[in-house]
């Protein structure tokens, strides 16, 4: 599948049949690290869309990444598949990107998933941290990249476990120069400008946070705040001490399915 986003091609995939549910990946993932190539939500009767964001995956790159943007390319997707209304689930990127199409179209959505938020107006994006990144991309490939990434700042048990999946979707990519740009872009947008502006979702709403644990770069009290900002959303999370549930796959195909009115 792909989809012609104003000159870009994007790639992606569908399968199933029903109530549509398309899903949006986070910033150096791909389309399989949203529920993790769970199938469950066909087999409940979804039609599930999928697609590499711009720079991305299989997708081409472009010359601009800011959440407008993104969402200018979602609301490409809906309309290439002629869905007129999805629940929309999205992680990191894609949770900022989705926070953002809603705002802009709230006639297209059916209920939102919000997972492991990341931006919030009054907090610091980091950008020293993504340029570097980026450069480590540009110039030493995917080696280049984990090397700047540093050890990771989460218990050790889990440091082999974060690397491996850092290489895995680090090497997915068909043009890591776009990448590379899009790491420094994306973290400069802006999805929403003040908490209060949340007030205007309408939709049903999920939050998947992550606790600091094992997933600081999502903090948790981010999470909390759109969930408090956000009428009537629902918080969720993993165990104490537990992996992180928005990368338990079958879990969060069943919050999504769940989620749909």
């Amino acid at each position: 599948m792909q989809i012609d986003a104003d000159g870009t091609t994007l790639d992606g995939e569908e399968a199933g049949e029903g109530s549509p549910v398309v899903l949006l990946h986070g910033l150096t993932a791909t389309r399989r690290y949203v529920v993790m190539g769970s199938k469950a939500l066909e087999r409940a009767g979804h039609r599930v869309v999928l697609y590499d964001a711009r720079a991305h995956g299989q997708s081409e790159g472009g010359d601009e990444y800011s959440y407008e943007r993104l969402a200018a390319d979602l609301l490409a997707v809906l309309d290439d598949r002629g869905i007129d209304r999805a629940t929309l689930a999205g992680a990191s990127m894609g949770a900022h990107t989705i926070t953002r199409f809603a705002l802009q179209h709230p006639d297209r959505v059916n209920a939102l998933v919000i997972m492991t938020p990341a931006y919030a107006p009054d907090r610091d994006p980091g950008l020293e941290r993504w340029d570097r990144l980026a450069n480590g991309l540009r110039t030493g490939g995917v080696d280049g990249f984990v090397e700047a990434y540093g050890t990771p700042k989460v218990p050790e048990k889990w440091h082999e476990t974060i690397l491996r999946v850092l290489h895995q979707r680090l090497s997915a990519h068909a043009h890591p120069d776009a990448l590379a740009d899009a790491l420094s872009a994306v973290p400069r947008s802006r999805p929403f400008e003040a908490w209060e502006d949340l007030a205007q979702i309408e939709a049903p709403t999920v939050i998947v946070a992550s606790r600091d644990e094992v997933d600081p770069e999502h903090p948790f009290a981010v999470g909390e705040r759109y969930a408090e900002a956000i009428p009537d959303a629902r918080l969720l999370t993993e165990d104490e001490g537990a992996s992180p549930l928005a990368w338990q796959g079958a879990q969060v195909s069943k919050i999504i399915a769940e989620a749909v009115p």
